[in-house]
């Protein structure tokens, strides 16, 4: 019986208290309550089109500002990634999904081989979505890929519309890590490395 890829984690600050659950095998259902109704959007979006599951209960400054919220969510979610996944052994390692919006495509690409890095390329001219600044998203996936020990790359295509653009970034990141968290038969349970060690 395969083992359970699950993780929880909490983060707790003088500026947010988080608490994150994470099925990696799950079916897509998310509850999401971070006090950002638009964040706890997206979040749900990556959860349903990536097949976790997935609880946030966050509780940050808002009242200051969305920030250290968004960053740390990143943060806290990067490192239940990490745990669910304990060794990678057998994982596929690498996704990438090209994710069209209506006007708008954008691609993201992990790969989950512990080497942290963000590469973002997702600026528009018009950037906010009431009052939630869609330049602040940088923040979660830094994050992530620090915490993660991930390789992160998204690129907006193109698009404009702000709503369009995260909400593709994000279906793609969730369908981007599906792929690469997914168990390769073929590995026989071998990391995903011919270094031997990831």
């Amino acid at each position: 019986m395969a083992q359970e890829r699950v993780a929880e984690v909490k983060r707790d600050t003088k500026e947010t208290q988080i608490a994150i659950k994470l099925n990696i095998d799950g079916s897509g259902k998310a509850e999401v309550k971070t006090g950002i109704p638009f964040f706890d959007h997206m979040l749900t979006l990556a959860a349903a089109h990536g097949l976790f599951d997935l609880s946030v209960e966050a509780q940050g400054d808002i009242e200051v500002d969305y920030h250290h919220t968004v960053e740390d969510v990143g943060i806290a979610l990067g490192q239940a990634f990490k745990d669910a996944l304990g060794a990678k052994l057998g994982i596929v390692r690498y996704g990438f999904f090209f994710q069209p919006m209506d006007e708008t495509l954008a691609r993201v690409v992990v790969d989950m081989g512990g080497r942290p890095m963000l590469v973002y390329k997702a600026d528009t001219t018009v950037c906010f979505v009431r009052d939630f600044n869609i330049g602040m998203l940088r923040e979660f996936f830094q994050g992530f890929a620090n915490s993660a020990g991930a390789n992160v790359h998204v690129q907006l295509e193109y698009g404009q519309e702000p709503h369009h653009v995260a909400e593709a970034i994000f279906k793609g990141f969730g369908r981007a890590l599906d792929a690469a968290c997914r168990i390769d038969p073929r590995r026989q349970g071998a990391l995903p490395s011919t270094k031997g060690l990831l």
